[in-house]
């Protein structure tokens, strides 16, 4: 559909055809749709499997802590200290406005080391805790 200029129609058409553009960024969208969880999942780690799991998929919006093998803490795809770890888990879920905190801790840790971490976090008033796993074949 072309824009009438009045003349005999041999001028140039001044109106941008949005098709390709329209088909351009549905593409886009859907590709950081696809990838956006994927991004949280770029840490090693071996979770424990259950026979079953609330299914969910964990996002850029949800806080998410790694409890690594190396007793490395990871909040999102950021190394974290120990020191440093309450106050940057506080400002991540104010940010968030998230009431929960999604704790991924691998299958090789001694349950004893992730007991203490969890009392950690609630002795520091982080009650709502979920732990991440995976669903045995």
């Amino acid at each position: 559909m072309g824009m009438n200029t009045g003349g005999n129609g041999d001028g140039p058409m001044s109106e941008i055809n949005v098709t390709p553009l329209v088909d351009v960024m549905l593409v886009l969208l859907v590709i950081f749709m696809i990838t956006a969880p994927l991004m949280l999942n770029g840490i090693e780690l071996t979770l424990p499997k259950t026979k079953e799991v609330n299914v969910m998929n964990l996002s850029s919006s949800q806080v998410v802590l790694s409890f690594t093998n190396s007793e490395e803490f990871y909040v999102g795809k950021d190394k974290i200290l120990m020191a440093e770890l309450i106050k940057v888990l506080n400002l991540k879920l104010q940010e968030t406005k998230s009431q929960t905190l999604f704790l991924r801790a691998d299958y090789q840790l001694e349950y004893g080391k992730v007991a203490k971490l969890m009392s950690y976090l609630k002795s520091n008033n982080i009650n709502n805790i979920a732990l991440v796993t995976e669903l045995e074949e």
